[in-house]
């Protein structure tokens, strides 16, 4: 028998824990720039003791609005594998400054040049299903079309299906023809990469994730998403003409339908989430005198593996684990 190559993903939520932690100081203090730069600041140096030699793909923004996790900077010890690195310290920094339910601290890595590089794009259109509905959906088809080949493959009525969408203007013609189709929807102030989560979590309750969100969120989850055997179809959807130039100036095609292997080429991913805010994704942080409690998941694209990790972290032993419950 051959022995199993580390899983990195159980490294990553190290990553993802520390920022949590930084973070969640900040839960509803209305002030999501602070918050957002203590999850960079711990992210940034827990990478340190990974033994990767990565290349930040999505981060935070480019170097010189981004003084940390900027894209293109080096993470890691330099002394293991090349990969390519998505990071968000915080997904859903309004969610986080306002005490709001679903911000998380996510990380995916995948073999070095796999990761599709957005340039200058900042949204996509996107339409996430989970493993059973991976092969029955069209991104180009009508929302009610889609909703009804969702259902039938996952063995459910149109009206039992819930449908998570990001409640902004934008969106205003899409919620109308999935209440028109007879579905039912979870409209979410901001996180498209817990939406792409929940549509492919096989515990969850949300059945498909529909509409426009950030084409680096798109990356990032596309990570967690081959894991699981889901499916995630894009579209670049530029939402001025800024941003349209820009896209065609960097050599994108704007029509082509991008799915889940265009995003990630490589199989093998890890990913790793820890909840910052409660939610019905993931619980938040609990602080006690003694320390703190985290929940996160972490996934292996390579073996299907989805790990579910509550760790107990004492302020007395550095924060590291003084306990540790796998599901």
């Amino acid at each position: 028998m051959e022995a199993p190559d580390r899983n990195l993903a159980l490294d990553l939520v190290r990553v993802t824990e520390a920022a949590a932690l930084s973070s969640a100081r900040w839960l509803g203090r209305g002030d999501k720039n602070s918050g957002d730069q203590a999850a960079v600041d711990a992210m940034r140096l827990c990478f340190q003791s990974l033994n990767i030699t990565g290349t930040i793909v999505i981060g935070e923004g480019e170097k010189d609005e981004a003084p940390m996790l900027y894209n293109g900077e080096k993470v890691g010890s330099g002394r293991g594998p090349g990969v390519d690195v998505a990071v968000d310290p915080v997904e859903g920094t309004r969610l986080l400054a306002y005490g709001r339910p679903n911000a998380i601290s996510v990380v995916g890595i995948a073999p070095e040049g796999t990761m599709f590089d957005p340039g200058p794009s900042y949204y996509m259109k996107k339409l996430v299903v989970p493993a059973g509905a991976a092969q029955v959906v069209d991104l180009d088809a009508p929302v009610e079309v889609n909703l009804k080949s969702i259902a039938k493959a996952l063995g459910k009525d149109v009206d039992d299906l819930v449908v998570f969408v990001l409640d902004k203007p934008r969106h205003k013609e899409l919620v109308d023809d999935i209440r028109k189709a007879g579905a039912r929807i979870q409209l979410h102030t901001d996180g498209d990469v817990a939406g792409s989560l929940m549509a492919v979590d096989p515990r969850g309750e949300i059945d498909v994730m529909m509409g426009t969100g950030g084409t680096p969120e798109g990356v990032l989850s596309a990570c967690a998403i081959r894991a699981l055997g889901g499916q995630m179809l894009t579209k670049l959807d530029p939402q001025s003409e800024t941003e349209r130039q820009a896209c065609l100036d960097y050599g994108i095609d704007l029509n082509e339908v991008l799915s889940v292997t265009n995003l990630v080429k490589s199989e093998d991913t890890f990913f790793a989430a820890t909840g910052i805010s409660g939610g019905t994704f993931l619980p938040g942080v609990v602080y006690s005198g003694t320390g703190a409690n985290t929940y996160s998941l972490v996934m292996r694209g390579k073996t299907g593996t989805l790990r579910r990790i509550e760790a107990h972290h004492s302020w007395n032993k550095l924060m590291k684990f003084s306990s540790v419950k796998y599901d």
